[in-house]
């Protein structure tokens, strides 16, 4: 790899929780990093695409821009989320192999792996099984992402691998209620109950379902850590079939255990009441991140530790009168 200052980084998608997490991370290794609003560029357009690279000229491209969105909204619009992934994916690999990117990243979402996949979820399980059919469509188009890498990387010779990362949490996450993320409701709810002094929060299901979380600066860092590995480690990682790392933290614990952490950081000292005719969903979801550690990577923010961080930053945005709708 040449040195850090020879390289334009192209960070699409870097408002989001993982773009925004790598735009920290790259910056404060003094990277220099090109990154466009979907107003100045939008991805699922190939014209606009193909000038931007053209004019640009990135030497790397972290691939984080998505159409993303909880259950309802892939019910909802599962058009959307086929169309508007396939094209982003499509007209960005095309064109980063076009103008000679030098390595490309492109992140994805554990829901690529069967519903009723082997635990904990290895690289190799991929295309083993049906998919969960609320997200098929998304899931679907994360696939054809890693299969395109795959494909460019043996008829071109690219440089194009894959990560799939696990439940992701930290600074600029969504907290609505409705269209968040399990950890993210959970602060929000506490800390509401907290501030008008409920007694009890209630909560789905029956706490027993396993996840694992990562801290989103950690997420990005291992993004990093892997687009920055000598050549010939970089390239044993691609010279496997799917060229896909799982990146986590290697450890779950279950919805209770972390609704009672995420009760204790904000300081809510009622009661939480499960309503145990709500479902559960799957039961366990948990990575193999054998192939990430094997190279040396390691996750540096435990739970508390992170949900401490996102919760400073939910008050802040709510000072700012960002959750008053």
């Amino acid at each position: 790899m040449s040195s850090g200052n020879e390289q334009r980084i192209y960070v699409a998608g870097h408002r989001g929780l993982v773009g925004s997490a790598l735009v920290r991370r790259l910056q404060a290794k003094g990277e220099q990093v090109l990154a466009r609003t979907h107003a100045e560029l939008d991805l699922t357009q190939a014209d606009q695409v193909e000038a931007f690279f053209a004019t640009e000229k990135p030497t790397q491209v972290y691939l984080a821009a998505a159409k993303v969105g909880g259950i309802v909204a892939n019910n909802s619009y599962p058009a959307e989320f086929i169309r508007d992934n396939l094209a982003i994916q499509t007209n960005v690999i095309h064109s980063a192999w076009r103008h000679g990117v030098q390595r490309l990243l492109f992140l994805g979402s554990s829901c690529i792996y069967p519903r009723e996949c082997p635990q904990p979820m290895r690289e190799e399980y991929l295309l083993t099984g049906p998919l969960e059919p609320t997200n098929r469509p998304y899931a679907l188009a994360k696939i054809a992402g890693i299969e395109m890498c795959s494909a460019y990387n043996r008829q071109y010779s690219t440089r194009f691998l894959a990560a799939m990362p696990t439940n992701l949490y930290g600074p600029g996450d969504n907290y609505h209620l409705q269209n968040s993320h399990v950890l993210p409701a959970l602060i929000r709810k506490f800390h509401e109950a907290k501030q008008r002094g409920d007694a009890t929060v209630p909560a789905w299901g029956t706490g027993t379902p396993l996840r694992e979380f990562l801290y989103s600066d950690d997420m990005a860092d291992a993004c990093v850590y892997l687009m920055n590995l000598p050549d010939e480690r970089f390239d044993s990682l691609l010279s496997v079939y799917p060229p896909l790392v799982n990146v986590g933290c290697g450890h779950d614990l279950s919805i209770k255990a972390l609704t009672e952490l995420v009760r204790e950081v904000v300081g809510f000292n009622g009661e939480v009441v499960w309503d145990t005719t709500k479902p559960d969903g799957t039961p366990r979801k948990l990575m193999d991140v054998g192939r990430l550690t094997s190279m040396g990577w390691q996750p540096q923010v435990d739970l508390r530790a992170g949900i401490a961080r996102a919760y400073a930053d939910f008050l802040q945005r709510q000072a700012a009168g960002e959750f008053n709708s």
